[in-house]
């Protein structure tokens, strides 16, 4: 089916294993204090790779967040394209992401090919179960937002706080 909208943000990441759960709850804060107009795609992308594909064909930009292990303090927020990403060092991402970045070359096959911004944040511990994020990537995430929502108004959206 498709949407109208321009403009996808996707969270990836795993909620059982803490901290690699932090791109879908960055999602469900923007959902929870958020509107856009015109409309934005709010995607909890999980761990899905391909599958997202009716989320993103008809999209302009897509703003993915997740976590990233790239070996800096945690709570460090990164922000990079498509041509950033080096697939010689695959260590720098979390499992899922391989998927999700092998799914972005698939799409460019197919036509879909989107400007790609990624917000990741490092990550303190994504070998425990739980569903607790760590304290330093909570006390990180409003400023992830604001970061989203900076990208955001560069495309011309209005962002409305549900307060």
């Amino acid at each position: 089916m498709k949407h109208d909208s321009s403009i996808a943000i996707i969270g990836l990441g795993n909620i059982l294993l803490r901290d690699e759960g932090v791109g879908v709850r960055v999602i469900e804060a923007l959902q929870q204090q958020y509107t856009f107009s015109p409309p934005v795609k709010i995607v909890d992308g999980g761990t899905l790779g391909f599958a997202l594909i009716n989320e993103i064909e008809d999209c302009k930009t897509i703003i993915v967040v997740d976590a990233v292990k790239a070996g800096s303090e945690p709570g460090t927020i990164y922000r990079f394209t498509r041509n950033d990403i080096n697939f010689a060092t695959p260590l720098a991402v979390s499992v899922h992401d391989i998927g999700f970045l092998e799914a972005l070359d698939q799409w460019k096959m197919l036509g879909i090919n989107p400007e790609i911004i990624f917000f990741g944040i490092e990550p303190k511990d994504m070998s425990s179960w739980g569903m607790e994020l760590s304290d330093c990537l909570k006390d990180k995430i409003p400023k992830l937002i604001a970061l989203i929502v900076k990208e955001l108004i560069k495309n011309a959206i209005i962002i409305t706080d549900k307060k």
